[in-house]
């Protein structure tokens, strides 16, 4: 069988896959369908995406690619619910700002401005607040980036832990061509920006999940010039950053046509 009537059949499948009436079997939540698969994704697609139906949400990538008045645009949101709060290399805030700089870069956009939302918990320390404000500060200015608005809620004790964070960011594409999911072909280059495990992992050893004792540090970091130079680089093609459970990890990975040189 040929290369190019494999492909056929590959994206034949995938074709008929999303046309196909995605359902939720489950009548409750559970946490798989927070955990970024396939669970997630039928919730995405059966109740948000029948809902809000749209051209922009039903390409389903990590920004929507939009034009205002003949300015060429990427919107995103994400919302942090990452335990515990702080963790080698990096903290909730931090985080928050970098994961949606990052989803703003691989829409090939240029990130500019974020909105951050806090839901706060009855009793949380005002000292780790403080903590949090101030890293989510270093990492805007780090990535360039400005906080314009925001908004903040405080809850009973009990009904949160400690403090989640909902952060929306907005960026320019200024190249002809943006990345997209739809892009990816079967024998494309895979790149991917750095180790796809040390974050997820050391969430899990600072929250105790496993019982292991390592040197391992977050790699949470902001990827727009990276990924800029990539795209540049390689033209278009397909990018996408890296989600687990709500965590926003940082690594990035794009495709491109081709086979890396």
């Amino acid at each position: 069988m040929s290369a190019d009537l494999t492909e056929e059949l590959v994206m034949d499948r995938v074709a008929r896959a999303r046309r196909a009436r995605a359902r939720v079997r489950e009548e409750r939540l559970t946490m798989a369908h927070g955990a970024g698969g396939k669970a997630t994704q039928s919730l995405v697609e059966a109740v948000f995406l029948e809902a809000f139906d749209n051209p922009h949400l039903a390409e389903l990538d990590d920004a929507a690619a939009l034009t205002v008045g003949g300015t060429r645009l990427a919107f995103t949101t994400d919302s942090y619910v990452v335990s515990p709060l702080f963790f080698p290399g990096g903290d909730i805030g931090e985080l928050a700002v970098n994961g949606t700089v990052n989803d703003l870069a691989v829409a090939g956009a240029r990130p500019l401005y974020l909105s951050a939302g806090f839901i706060l918990e009855e009793g949380f320390p005002v000292a780790d607040l403080v903590r949090i404000v101030a890293s989510m500060a270093a990492a805007a200015q780090a990535a360039g980036v400005r906080i314009v608005a925001g908004d903040t809620k405080v809850v009973r004790r009990g009904q949160a832990d400690g403090c989640f964070i909902t952060t929306a960011g907005v960026g320019v594409r200024e190249r002809e061509h943006s990345p997209s999911v739809a892009a990816a072909r079967p024998g494309d280059a895979v790149l991917v920006s750095g180790p796809v495990g040390d974050h997820g992992m050391t969430v899990l050893i600072a929250r105790g999940d496993l019982d292991l004792e390592v040197d391992l540090r977050s790699d949470t970091a902001p990827l727009h010039e990276l990924t800029a130079a990539l795209l540049d680089a390689a033209g278009a093609g397909c990018a996408a950053c890296g989600t687990r459970r709500g965590a926003g990890s940082p690594r990035c990975s794009t495709r491109s046509r081709g086979r890396p040189g």
